[in-house]
């Protein structure tokens, strides 16, 4: 099939079947996710690939090459979505990885070595509150116990139930489907889910690092409900305030890592006093928040978690509160592999396309497999209006872009055995 071809229907079967009045919902686990891995393997099965899933639900689309025994190369990218998101974020990847495929066909290359196109189910940890479940699973690297612990937030139901209601077994993940050292490489395309791209006028980026983060899901503050016009501001243990201290601790240390050229970003995504309990003529004695802090240095999120906590004694010691900042999440900063990047660039030039070198602000499949030891790259394409919403608008000529680079690099490097 022509790759182009193959590529815009893809995105318009999954648009349209995945569309939720709003945006686009593929949850993970959920029925929308498992129609977008329905959909690429038929598609895959088009072009005569082999299909196979693994205990995690993951699927794998594979081109065979002339030594099958050597390491494949993999291309991939997760296929679920956050509720009332974009159709492009993930499943660009997947749709990359078949269209270079039908490159390689329409072109006669014969590969030396497999090409497998993978479809990763579970990258949102909107759904979870854990990164890149599926990659993970897959790798062998899935934290312990989570596959009962780790409940979906809008069913309650186990990551365990609902990888065995799409078909997979969690009891099977051990040893690991895939052995990182039998994998040659690992490449992810996808959109970039900030501006850069668009202001500079470049249709493709290639990535130079993925930002680690430390997450703290599901942090409170306790101090003690009381009148807001009897207490005097020296007797109030006052949480929202207290957090709203923590908070602006943190936003001075970006400005900090800003000024100094080094990298940092943090989010509250969630603040919330007690609706049971709230009024407002009542000083909260609760509140209820989140933290995703990222940055590009390992060493200095190491020294964050700390930070944090020992900030939290500080506030906890001047406003009579406490703090329960519950366990935190982890993923690591994703190392990617200068050989891969420097090889993506010299295509790019002598495709004479125009591109950038940036890093990701956004964590990605790609750094799980960057920490398993996997020599890894990303390509990123112009994305206007940002990702996690229904106006993600990539352009198909900038996605093909991304394809061509991809399949040229493939053609000449990637798939020689």
């Amino acid at each position: 099939m022509e790759p182009r071809k193959l590529a815009a229907d893809l995105f318009d079967e999954l648009a349209e079947a995945t569309h939720d009045g709003v945006g686009i919902t593929r949850a993970s686990y959920g029925e929308g996710e498992a129609f977008a891995h329905g959909a690429v393997a038929r598609a895959a099965r088009s072009l005569g690939l082999e299909v196979e899933t693994d205990p995690a639900c993951n699927t794998y689309m594979t081109l065979p090459g002339a030594d099958r025994a050597a390491a494949a190369v993999i291309i991939g990218s997760h296929l679920d979505s956050v509720a009332e998101g974009g159709n492009f974020d993930g499943a660009a990847g997947v749709v990359a990885g078949l269209a270079a495929i039908a490159s390689l066909q329409e072109s006669g290359t014969a590969p030396g070595r497999d090409i497998r196109v993978m479809g990763i189910r579970a990258e949102e940890s909107a759904w979870f509150g854990t990164s890149y479940i599926g990659s993970r699973a897959a790798l062998g690297a899935l934290p312990p116990g989570a596959t009962e612990t780790a409940r979906r937030a809008d069913t309650g139901r186990t990551l365990a139930e609902h990888m065995r209601e799409a078909g997979g077994d969690p009891d099977a993940l051990e040893p690991p489907f895939l052995d990182a050292r039998r994998v040659h490489s690992f490449l992810e395309v996808h959109i970039e889910q900030g501006p850069v791209l668009v202001e500079q006028g470049l249709p493709v980026g290639i990535v130079t690092g993925i930002r680690g983060n430390r997450r703290l899901p599901a942090a409170r503050c306790l101090g003690a409900y009381s009148h807001c016009g009897g207490m005097p501001r020296r007797s109030r243990q006052d949480a929202v305030m207290a957090v709203m201290d923590l908070i602006a601790r943190l936003d001075t240390l970006w400005d900090e890592r800003e000024a100094a050229g080094e990298d940092f970003a943090f989010t509250v995504g969630k603040l919330a006093t007690d609706p049971e309990r709230h009024a407002m003529t009542i000083v909260p004695g609760e509140c209820r928040f989140s933290l995703d802090m990222r940055s590009l240095d390992a060493s200095f999120l190491d020294d964050l978690e700390g930070r944090v906590a020992e900030a939290a004694r500080e506030i906890e010691a001047r406003r009579g509160v406490a703090f329960e900042l519950g366990a935190p999440t982890r993923a690591a900063p994703g190392v990617l592999d200068e050989t891969i990047r420097s090889g993506l660039l010299d295509c790019a030039r002598r495709l004479d396309i125009p591109h950038n070198e940036m890093a990701s602000g956004a964590s990605h499949d790609s750094a799980a497999f960057a920490a398993a030891g996997v020599p890894t790259a990303m390509l990123f394409v112009r994305n206007p209006n940002g990702s996690h919403n229904p106006d993600e608008a990539m352009e198909l000529d900038d996605f093909m872009a991304a394809v061509t680079i991809l399949t040229r690099w493939l053609a000449t490097e990637g798939a020689r055995a």
